[in-house]
């Protein structure tokens, strides 16, 4: 009498072929969903940029346009110099949501059970990322309607600038997005992402965002001058006002990149090893 073998079901380990791609849509679906039934996270998160564009402008801006201009009070001007600034601000501060997502699943035992299903084992961050990344890129365009309604204006931007200004956002948030999914693997829990991730909303507060960086005390300019903030908001600044750019735009490129690269590396490394 002869036996069938069974086929054994596929592991973590070996996935299903060409399945990356798909498995990568799933898991978005299913940040998506878990975002959408869970918005206080994601709100918490953007009223910080918000609540921040509103104090600057309409508490302190007569004050911060003069001393910047070194003229009048120009209320108008302020938001036109900080908008930049607050969009890059609102990516760090959305991201955050990223790290604690993460460390959740990881706390509750959800990527280890998707771990033991056959799915493409990348596609588990992937879709954290591209959620994270475009979350971002919504939290972005809900601040610049803010700063629109209170009088941001970007008259001389042409556009193949406003196109290279919304690619610029879209690296600088996915740059981000994986250095917080790297956070968040590292976490314990959400409360530990969430302190873990701190730098990514502090790091705007200590840049060009709000004042020049000529008008700041010597000990504190090279914190500001080489962070990644910076140099990025000079260059959304050059192209949506016509300010200069110079090497900032370089600068900029070369620091999504390298932090892209960075955050990829710790992140799959980090959840490679936490599978074995």
């Amino acid at each position: 009498m002869t036996t069938t073998a069974i086929p054994s079901a596929p592991t973590a380990s070996a996935p299903a072929g060409g399945s990356a791609f798909r498995d990568s849509l799933t898991m978005l679906r299913r940040n998506l969903l878990h975002a959408r039934r869970y918005p206080s996270l994601t709100l918490n998160l953007l009223l910080t940029p918000i609540m921040l564009l509103l104090l600057f402008v309409y508490v302190f801006g007569d004050t911060m346009s003069a001393g910047i201009g070194g003229g009048g009070a120009d209320r108008s001007a302020y938001v036109a110099y900080l908008t930049p600034g607050l969009l890059l601000m609102t990516i760090g501060a959305t991201v955050v949501g990223t790290a604690v997502s993460v460390a959740m699943d990881m706390s509750e035992g959800i990527i280890a059970r998707f771990r033991s299903m056959p799915i493409h084992r990348g596609a588990v961050i992937v879709g954290h990322v591209i959620n994270g990344v475009l979350q971002s890129v919504a939290s972005v365009v809900l601040v610049a309607l803010v700063a629109l309604a209170i009088g941001f204006r970007s008259t001389d931007a042409s556009a193949l600038e406003w196109l290279a200004a919304l690619g610029l956002l879209v690296l600088f948030a996915t740059a981000l997005t994986w250095i917080a999914v790297g956070m968040g693997l590292i976490s314990p829990n959400a409360e530990a992402a969430s302190n873990t991730a701190t730098p990514l909303i502090l790091l705007p507060l200590l840049s060009s965002a709000f004042v020049p960086l000529d008008s700041m005390p010597g000990w504190i300019r090279p914190i500001a001058e080489y962070q990644p903030f910076t140099p990025a908001i000079e260059t959304l600044r050059g192209l949506l006002l016509g300010t200069g750019i110079g090497h900032n735009g370089w600068l900029a490129l070369a620091w999504c990149v390298g932090l892209t690269v960075l955050g990829y590396f710790w992140a799959t490394a980090k959840f490679q090893r936490e599978a074995e």
